[in-house]
């Protein structure tokens, strides 16, 4: 078996439930901050907690590993490729959204949101935008 059409395909499957993840927790903050019942507020947090730490954190985990993989198997020199270095910074912006959405979660933990159900909105669009990025990036190397 070709190792790196392997690594290839669980990069890609760890890449896909990352974003699932990124995609569906500020929604989740969308209708918590909007919510006043206290038990449904604990059911978001229960939610919100099992996605953040059993789904979204393990599979950035294997998205890094299986990339940092992938450039292993295609050689450290490709890293001189400014569309590997793009994509390399768009994917250090995810990590760092998705350590926001972190802090964020522990602020509903504590029941401390200050922010709307608009905010939350908008921010939901920022792992779009990168991911759309991020995939012509990569599919055209147009640099």
């Amino acid at each position: 078996m070709n190792s790196y059409l392997l690594f290839k395909s669980l990069h890609l499957i760890a890449v896909i439930s990352w974003m699932a993840g990124l995609l569906y927790l500020p929604r989740i903050f969308v209708y918590h901050s909007e919510n006043e019942n206290e038990i449904i507020r604990n059911v978001f947090k229960t939610m919100e907690r099992k996605l953040f730490y059993y789904i979204m954190t393990p599979a950035m985990v294997l998205s890094w590993l299986f990339g940092l993989v992938l450039i292993h198997e295609i050689g450290f020199d490709q890293l001189a490729n400014l569309w590997l270095q793009l994509k390399l910074v768009l994917v250090v912006f995810l990590t760092v959204y998705h350590f926001y959405l972190g802090s964020l979660l522990n602020q509903f933990k504590i029941d401390q949101n200050k922010k709307t159900s608009k905010f939350y909105r908008y921010i939901n669009e920022i792992p779009t935008l990168l991911l759309i990025l991020i995939v012509f990036i990569v599919v055209f190397k147009p640099i």
